[in-house]
């Protein structure tokens, strides 16, 4: 489900998007900008690998596949617990009066603050639950574990790296 509005925008429909979407990405989308499209399009398999990744976790895999299972698990924890709270701060800093958006994003901070970040923030959650729950039944938790924290320290860094250049 999660997927879906990633694959509906990159046919350039803007259904759902308008009121919750920032404008400049909107327009992107509806113009059907190639290279965003692209990113839309990317983004929604990506989200599929996720699904994937997140039935993997329930259940008993071979060694390599449970390795690279778990690493991107905690490389999926990392990456949607960091964007949600990114989303969550800067809500409650705009709401703060710290920090200030043009007026055309004001209406969109409260889907951010409110529904997006937590969203994101939940999915993370949810991925690192799994990740630990799969570790903890496996014989090799240890070797496990280590996998799960390269994958989160990968995704961290980035994060981190996007942000900084403003990328992400």
């Amino acid at each position: 489900m999660f997927a879906v509005p990633s694959f509906v925008w990159a046919t350039g429909s803007t259904f759902g998007a308008r009121s919750t979407v920032s404008p400049s990405l909107v327009k992107l989308a509806h113009d059907g900008a190639p290279w965003f499209l692209a990113v839309l399009v990317t983004t929604g398999f990506l989200k599929l690998f996720g699904a994937l990744v997140g039935v993997g976790l329930t259940r008993p895999l071979g060694s390599r596949i449970g390795r690279l299972t778990v690493f991107c698990g905690g490389g999926a924890a990392t990456l949607l617990t960091w964007h949600g709270g990114l989303f969550v701060v800067h809500g409650v800093l705009v709401g703060a009066g710290a920090v200030s958006v043009e007026p055309d994003l004001a209406a969109l901070t409260g889907w951010y603050l409110y529904l997006w970040g937590p969203w994101f923030i939940v999915g993370g959650l949810a991925f690192a639950w799994a990740t630990a729950l799969y570790v903890r039944r496996r014989d090799d938790s240890r070797t496990l574990r280590l996998h799960g924290v390269v994958g989160a320290l990968g995704a961290l860094v980035l994060s981190v790296a996007s942000t900084a250049t403003g990328i992400g």
